[in-house]
């Protein structure tokens, strides 16, 4: 699945001028890495908006289209206003094919409801962790990681290591030697 967002480059910036384009409806934005200079971008807030709420968008490579121009990207960080649904701004990434990225990809919990801990002991499982830093190409880079409960038994934890990843996708933390727990029973 490929995201495509559109974007225009502007040239007004500072907060003075982020105000007034969020008055108008429209997001400022940046875009960096690879090697290239940043450059300040806007966004339509609404069409922003909805595209924030795609379960992929943000641990997935994205096509943005800046002026006509296509530049591979993913999304380093956004800033939501404190108590309205409205994004006050966003950093991308660009990203180079051949270069190692780290990304935050969410977990996908499955077969919960089967595991010997709920079935047998009649225990709820807790989630610790939503998410987890990998470090990929960013062609490996997956949407989501599932994590299998299904041989989850009371008092056990599944950790980072017990995952099954993708081909070409590691956990950072693990480089690190920290074997987190994800879920517990």
């Amino acid at each position: 699945m490929t995201i495509e967002i559109q974007a225009q480059q502007r040239a007004d910036q500072g907060s003075s001028a982020s105000r007034r384009l969020r008055r108008a409806g429209v997001v400022p934005g940046v875009v960096y890495g690879a090697g290239k200079a940043a450059v300040a971008i806007s966004f339509d807030h609404n069409t922003l908006y909805y595209a924030l709420q795609k379960e992929g968008f943000h641990s997935s490579i994205l096509n943005l289209v800046i002026d006509g121009a296509t530049e591979q990207v993913f999304v380093r960080d956004v800033q939501m206003h404190a108590f309205k649904p409205q994004v006050q701004h966003i950093d991308f990434q660009r990203v180079d094919a051949n270069t190692v990225i780290e990304a935050k990809v969410p977990f996908k919990f499955i077969n919960g409801e089967i595991s010997p801990a709920v079935k047998m002991n009649g225990k709820i499982i807790g989630h610790l962790l939503n998410a987890a830093v990998v470090r990929c190409l960013p062609a490996n880079l997956p949407a989501a990681i599932e994590v299998d409960l299904s041989t989850l038994v009371a008092g056990e934890s599944v950790h980072l290591s017990s995952i099954k990843l993708p081909e070409g996708v590691e956990f950072a933390s693990l480089r690190s030697g920290k074997d987190l727990s994800v879920a517990r029973a």
